[in-house]
């Protein structure tokens, strides 16, 4: 007995040892402490660092800094400068990209001509811990972009010039980092530093943006059915990449930052890989850095003495003062709303994931003392508070403003309903492909399922047939749980199939219909009798795809849309889906097409405040379709946008175009849109 005291007593000894205890204490409070502190609206990021000052060795001791929490740490810490980057809406920042550098330039330069002389001056700190601390107030992590997401702002010019800025505040200040610790070192900023730093920064950067995205788009495409190993691959070009910064003089950060980068376009935000991407680090490596944070407080330093409080207090001061007045600048060259400005303002205010990033990298090289670290983990927790009480205001704002348009209007839109997607079976083996881009496209404020739709004969095998069916898709449903959207597997009885899919679309309400590209018949005809029944019969909007490469590794989009298009009932509808599949693909948009059409493509964008990177080429005469092959490469998807007869946008040669898109773009994607 007295033994398994002993032993008893040896596990529970402070600061605890046991690796297996100490998992799980860690584990226990990143699934219990958010809970405990949501109800107080305290953001969670905070709550993980307090909860890593109290157990940590300057809080009750309960654990100590050891190899493995410092090397969870430092994944974490990886993870989120590459999360940073791998979200950045890359389309969103080429269409707002002078307005983007101007507010970058505001948002960087402000703070820290700002920051450097109340640092330098008045805290009298020397050169290179007073120009990384007012770098540090240049950064800004987006704590409160869920809320203009939510609340349906996300679209708003001035919340994507501010996404925008982030691109060039964290490069800048990572940047800023590399030659602060340069300077640090023994010799300082000499001829051979600068000299070296170039040419390894451009070594550096070659491979990132020019082998990485390569190898990348080669692995996707020959391992697309090995969807485990994705993310396998993607970590290992993260750590790889921060080892190789490393190798080039500038800081691990930096490498997984230019990672997320260089991946961006090939990772779809909506993708089951994104999502495995996000689960691991929000709910794993993320957390456990932010408690890792904690740990290093040194609480007893901040009520030791006046400096420490002042030190915090000016900080704060200065981060929020130099934000604000970025928005302010911003607002008054743009000529935007006050309501625009606050959101600017509680986006770009929020300090995290950067912010720490410099700050821990910069207290281990032993660049800045404790009382900054302190001062800064102070500075998180108010401007995690300033910013999403900012951002949730302004959002309000925005969302009453934005009703002030014609509510006749709005029950015209395509969204004022939920959304709903059919995608009827016709063969399994494509139905992989079509599942993926029917998700791509999907309005995620929908609430309704993807339907996959088999319809089997009416005979004495029919409800066989229908077990069969579902049990054969049972797999698919799996596939696009990883993405977080709803399947819904159907079938339904009927002696021919055309009727049956055109009935279950009625009963369904769905908006569009997803399906295979048709085999062909070898007739000389791609639309045979069987699919031309189809879409004569549905009247709804229908998509026919044939892809025979994975969807993220396109790098254009073009779109061929003939004469009188804007005036049919799906032109919304379509116009949006193009958008969501660049916003998606992070690819840029090109269109062939009318003057007039040109212009409502542009006033739509207008009206339903919608931004992509759309460039026009005239294109007046179908006959001469095959121009747009001088814009083709095999990566790029086409698309044609046709029509069905008897409508107003239909011409005979439209019945020809099926036939010359196999000829003369094989290797293509191939989208083909009847609109409703």
């Amino acid at each position: 007995m007295n033994e398994f005291l002993e032993i008893l007593h040896h596990e529970f000894e402070l600061p605890l040892s046991n690796p297996v205890l100490v998992f799980s204490i860690i584990l226990l409070i990143i699934l219990v402490s958010p809970i405990l502190f949501r109800k107080i609206n305290i953001p969670g990021i905070i709550v993980l660092i307090i909860s890593g000052i109290i157990i940590g060795p300057f809080g009750v001791g309960l654990l100590e800094q050891n190899s493995a929490i410092d090397l969870f740490s430092k994944i974490g810490l990886l993870y989120i400068m590459f999360i940073v980057s791998l979200e950045l809406d890359m389309n969103q920042f080429k269409v707002n990209r002078n307005k983007s550098f101007a507010f970058g330039f505001f948002t960087f330069a402000l703070p820290l001509l700002i920051g450097f002389p109340v640092c330098f001056y008045l805290l009298g700190y020397d050169f290179n811990a007073s120009f990384l601390t007012a770098s540090m107030f240049a950064t800004h992590t987006l704590i409160s972009y869920p809320i203009v997401s939510k609340m349906g702002v996300s679209k708003n010019e001035a919340v994507a010039i501010t996404v925008g800025g982030t691109i060039l505040t964290d490069t800048a200040v990572l940047i800023i980092l590399a030659v602060i610790l340069g300077n640090a070192q023994e010799g300082g900023l000499t001829s051979d530093f600068w000299i070296r730093l170039i040419i390894s920064l451009t070594i550096f950067c070659a491979i990132m943006f020019y082998l990485v995205p390569k190898i990348a788009r080669w692995f996707f495409t020959k391992m697309e059915k090995e969807k485990h190993s994705h993310y396998i691959f993607v970590l290992t070009v993260v750590f790889l990449s921060a080892f190789l910064a490393e190798l080039a003089g500038v800081e691990d950060i930096i490498g997984a930052f230019l990672a997320g980068l260089a991946l961006n376009r090939l990772i779809p935000h909506t993708s089951a890989l994104m999502n495995r991407i996000e689960f691991m680090g929000n709910s794993l490596f993320i957390p456990f850095f932010l408690i890792s944070v904690g740990m290093l407080v040194d609480v007893r330093v901040i009520f030791s003495g006046y400096m420490a409080i002042v030190v915090a207090l000016t900080l704060s001061i200065v981060a929020i003062s130099g934000k604000w007045l970025a928005a302010f600048l911003t607002q008054q060259v743009y000529k935007y709303s006050a309501s625009q400005r606050r959101v600017i303002f509680g986006l770009s205010s929020g300090h995290a994931a950067a912010t720490l990033a410099v700050i821990i990298v910069g207290f281990n090289a032993d660049v800045i003392d404790v009382n900054i670290l302190n001062g800064t983990i102070i500075l998180i927790l108010i401007t995690s508070i300033v910013a999403t009480l900012a951002t949730e205001n302004a959002a309000k704002i925005m969302v009453v403003e934005s009703r002030e348009v014609d509510p006749e209007e709005i029950k015209k839109s395509e969204s004022f309903k939920m959304e709903s997607i059919l995608l009827p079976l016709a063969n399994i083996t494509n139905l992989e492909k079509l599942l993926e881009f029917a998700v791509l496209i999907k309005d995620k404020s929908s609430e309704n399922p993807v339907s996959i739709l088999s319809v089997v004969p009416n005979d004495e095998q029919a409800e066989l047939n229908i077990a069969q069916a579902k049990t054969k898709l049972e797999d698919f449903v799996k596939q696009a749980s990883a993405t977080e959207t709803s399947v819904d597997v159907t079938a339904t009885i009927d002696h021919d199939v055309a009727s049956g899919i055109s009935r279950k679309s009625k009963e369904l309400i769905a908006d569009l219909i997803v399906m295979g590209w048709p085999t062909s018949s070898g007739k000389g005809e791609v639309i045979g009798e069987k699919m031309a029944a189809i879409i004569d019969q549905t009247l709804k909007t229908v998509f026919l795809c044939e892809s025979g490469k994975p969807w993220a590794t396109h790098t254009k989009l073009i779109i061929a849309v003939p004469a009188h298009s804007e005036k049919m009932e799906g032109f919304e509808l379509w116009v949006k889906k193009v958008i969501k599949i660049a916003e998606e693909l992070s690819v840029p948009i090109l269109v062939y097409c009318t003057n007039k059409t040109q212009r409502a493509i542009e006033n739509l964008i207008t009206k339903l405040n919608l931004r992509a990177p759309f460039d026009f080429n005239e294109f007046n005469n179908l006959e001469d379709f095959l121009i747009i092959a001088k814009d083709l490469e095999p990566e790029n998807i086409i698309m044609f946008i046709t029509a069905r007869k008897g409508s107003v946008a239909y011409d005979p040669i439209l019945e020809k175009i099926p036939v010359k898109l196999e000829q003369h773009f094989p290797d293509n994607t191939k989208i083909m849109v009847f609109p409703q």
